[in-house]
């Protein structure tokens, strides 16, 4: 075939345009889900990245006695601009909340979640 008449290709589905998904529905609230799902591992995965090339353990956020104090949490944001936005994303989940103290540490579900991306060692209190 001559190059004009072949169909086109398929386009991967990240790429095919998509009428915006609502809140209606069981199916579409199934996908909702999995996206935000999705988007909490990629900013957990994200988080534990940044954590360590700023100097922090796992451990820091995944133990509920310790965590980022609010000054630590404004570095991080002003080196990383990508954390202030993953942070948004774990609080608004229910993965990462402030705890007694004023610091920002995860949530069970974030441990539970951290566990399960990076093994025990990296939530040992899941």
């Amino acid at each position: 075939m001559l190059p004009e008449l072949m169909p086109p290709k398929p386009r991967p589905p990240e790429l095919t345009e998509r009428a915006p998904q609502t809140f209606q529905g069981s199916t579409q609230g199934l996908s909702i889900a999995a996206t935000v799902q999705r988007s909490l591992r990629q900013c957990l995965s994200i988080a534990a990245e940044l954590l360590y090339d700023h100097g922090h353990v796992l451990e820091t956020i995944t133990l509920a006695q310790r965590g980022l104090t609010r000054r630590e949490l404004l570095a991080l944001s002003a080196a990383a601009p990508t954390w202030a936005t993953c942070q948004q994303v774990m609080e608004a989940s229910g993965a990462a909340t402030f705890n007694e103290y004023g610091r920002f540490v995860l949530t069970n579900l974030g441990r539970e979640l951290m566990f399960d991306m990076f093994g025990q060692g990296a939530a040992d209190c899941a």
